[in-house]
């Protein structure tokens, strides 16, 4: 973890953070312990009559571990998780205020050229930058 976020989460959180699967893109999402319960919750009260939606719990509630940062600021990818966005080496993390993304950096660098801004919501394009 960056030094510039340590403080922060430890403040925030204790350290005490979650990791799951990202539910859309080849990511892992990590976040505070108490927003991803806050997350987990709204998903989890999502009715199970949908195939669509089970298959989104399982990926993103049922994958997800509990980690501590150390105090330097490490954290451990548990081997499950590290198969799934197949992580060997270079990791990117990439900050998305409530929660981080950590990403396989050759995923990171295909993911990053995509964005298409005409594809975006119109709210998201009427957003001044």
């Amino acid at each position: 973890m960056p030094t510039r976020y340590r403080a922060s989460l430890n403040e925030a959180c204790g350290g005490q953070l979650v990791l799951t699967r990202h539910p859309y893109d080849e990511c892992l999402a990590l976040y505070p312990r108490d927003e991803f319960m806050e997350t987990a919750g709204k998903l989890s009260a999502q009715r199970d009559s949908s195939p669509q939606v089970r298959q989104l719990k399982r990926r993103f509630l049922g994958q997800a571990v509990e980690i501590d940062m150390d105090s330097n600021g490490r954290l451990l990818v548990p081997p499950e998780l590290r198969a799934a966005i197949g992580l060997e080496k270079q990791a990117m993390l990439i900050g998305q205020m409530h929660r981080f993304e950590i990403w396989k950096a050759e995923s990171w660098l295909e993911e990053d050229g995509t964005l298409d801004p005409d594809a975006l919501p119109e709210s998201v394009q009427e957003l001044s930058f």
